[in-house]
């Protein structure tokens, strides 16, 4: 098999577990995470636009965001792209910065987060599974057409598995950290 394949392979494969990330990241935890908003999209100068690039966003402590806007035409714009973003967040401005208080999670919306996390980790673990459908066809194709042997065929066949049996061990491995800092009280 071609190394630009096995590179190819592991590149999606690791494109799945990044996109993992950045979803359980954006999951609250009962602690302040500046991912939680970076995501949220602002209205701002007729067109939407992520956090960031409107203001600087950080967790000064551990139950509660800052976000200090650059802009002070864009507070309102700011404060409601928060409350409105589904987070369960309440937002207050004053003067440029936006705090943003952390609300104490309780047993039924943690037990929530994790059902979420998991489907995540499921979804992500369906991408990696869909590249290794894809990388075992493309070495049957490959054998049909005397590209390569069934021996070379069979050795890449259980390359390929050794890096989706990996892919999936890091996914679940880092649901279980998700896991463990929604239901940590």
């Amino acid at each position: 098999m071609p190394e630009t394949l096995m590179t190819d392979i592991k590149r999606r494969m690791q494109g799945a577990i990044e996109a993992l990330s950045k979803e359980l990241a954006g999951l609250r935890t009962g602690r302040a995470s500046t991912a939680l908003i970076e995501s949220v999209m602002v209205e701002a100068y007729g067109s939407l636009m992520p956090l960031p690039q409107v203001g600087t966003v950080s967790a000064p402590e551990a139950r509660l965001l800052v976000v200090q806007v650059w802009d002070k035409g864009m507070v309102k714009a700011v404060e409601k792209a928060i409350r409105e973003s589904g987070l369960g967040l309440n937002p207050s401005a004053d003067g440029q910065i936006v705090r943003v208080p952390m609300p104490e999670l309780n047993a039924e919306r943690r037990a929530e987060l994790v059902k979420v996390a998991r489907k995540a980790g499921e979804a992500a673990k369906v991408a990696v599974r869909n590249i290794r459908r894809d990388a075992m066809e493309y070495l049957k194709d490959m054998e049909k057409q005397g590209e390569i042997s069934e021996d070379e065929h069979h050795r890449e066949a259980e390359k390929v598995q050794t890096l989706t049996d990996e892919n999936i061990t890091k996914i679940d491995h880092a649901l279980d950290v998700k896991e463990k800092d929604v239901m940590q009280v």
